[in-house]
């Protein structure tokens, strides 16, 4: 742990500041509010721990509390479960040990590849800061062909805010913008020494102000499922439906899948979509490394 850990600094700081000391239960004691959020003497209070001690965790110092303090700070400040594994990340109780230090290249293999193959909905397989690891035709056809991108330039996020086709695809593109810096925060948690993910958010931050913005508030988003409301190029608007899966043995890895619901107007789209893609074979898929 470094001697001064800014990163937990900052979390703490930034989520002090979202508190709402109503919805805390904390009577009021008449003092104006120069700032927004909790006090650090009313974090500590809600916590059960000295004023001081937090201060010194808040500051960055080298201290690594119980499991249960860590708990009582995460609830006193409000955190989601996602916030709360950040947390745990940041002071050195993470769930996830031996996931640092231990980073190579991701690969996908061969059986995984057959699986997409397989899926006729549409399908990525995401890696660590949201790599784009392996996608099927049909999200290929949805989203975008990452394989026919530069290595460097597979990514989600960086798709996200630096094509305009991201932009115009996504109907509440600012929604799904903020939960991916939200959800490429939470990973960056897990080894801050990483090389690509320094130098992937360095250059998001240089090349869009939304993406710095957000990435300055420092909040986290464990993406499970959720929706995603398209205006396609091809077939209009849809609404398609996603779940996320953890691939066993590598918890870095995740499948993300896409589904429209039955007879709906979306489920239409998507057919259409898939109709068009089966009728087209004037290019070629492009081969997998």
């Amino acid at each position: 742990m470094p001697q001064t850990n800014r990163e937990l600094a900052d979390f703490l700081r930034r989520a002090r500041s979202l508190g709402d000391p109503s919805r805390a239960g904390l009577p009021a004691d008449g003092r104006v509010r120069r700032v927004p959020g909790l006090r650090r003497e009313e974090v500590a209070l809600l916590a059960g721990i000295s004023t001081d001690y937090y201060a010194r965790l808040e500051q960055g110092r080298r201290i690594v509390p119980a499991p249960a303090v860590v708990e009582a700070i995460g609830h006193a400040l409000n955190l989601d479960a996602a916030g709360r594994e950040h947390l745990r990340t940041l002071i050195g109780h993470s769930a996830s040990p031996g996931r640092r230090g231990t980073r190579g290249v991701q690969r996908v293999r061969p059986g995984l590849h057959q699986l997409l193959d397989a899926i006729d909905e549409p399908a990525l397989i995401l890696g660590r800061r949201t790599d784009v690891l392996a996608s099927n035709r049909m999200a290929k056809a949805l989203f975008t062909d990452f394989d026919r991108l530069p290595a460097v330039e597979r990514n989600y996020a960086r798709w996200m805010f630096l094509d305009d086709n991201a932009r115009s695809l996504f109907a509440d593109w600012e929604v799904h913008a903020r939960t991916t810096v939200e959800t490429l925060r939470l990973d960056s948690g897990n080894d801050p020494d990483d090389q690509a993910t320094t130098a992937l958010v360095a250059e998001l931050r240089e090349r869009s102000h939304e993406f710095r913005r957000w990435w300055d508030e420092h909040r986290v988003h464990q993406r499970t499922h959720g929706s995603k409301h398209l205006r396609h190029p091809l077939v209009g608007e849809l609404t398609v439906d996603y779940e996320t899966l953890v691939l066993p043995g590598d918890p870095d890895t995740s499948l993300f899948l896409y589904t429209t619901e039955p007879g709906s107007p979306s489920r239409n789209a998507l057919n259409l979509l898939a109709s068009w893609e089966l009728s087209d074979t004037s290019t070629p898929r492009s081969p997998r490394p």
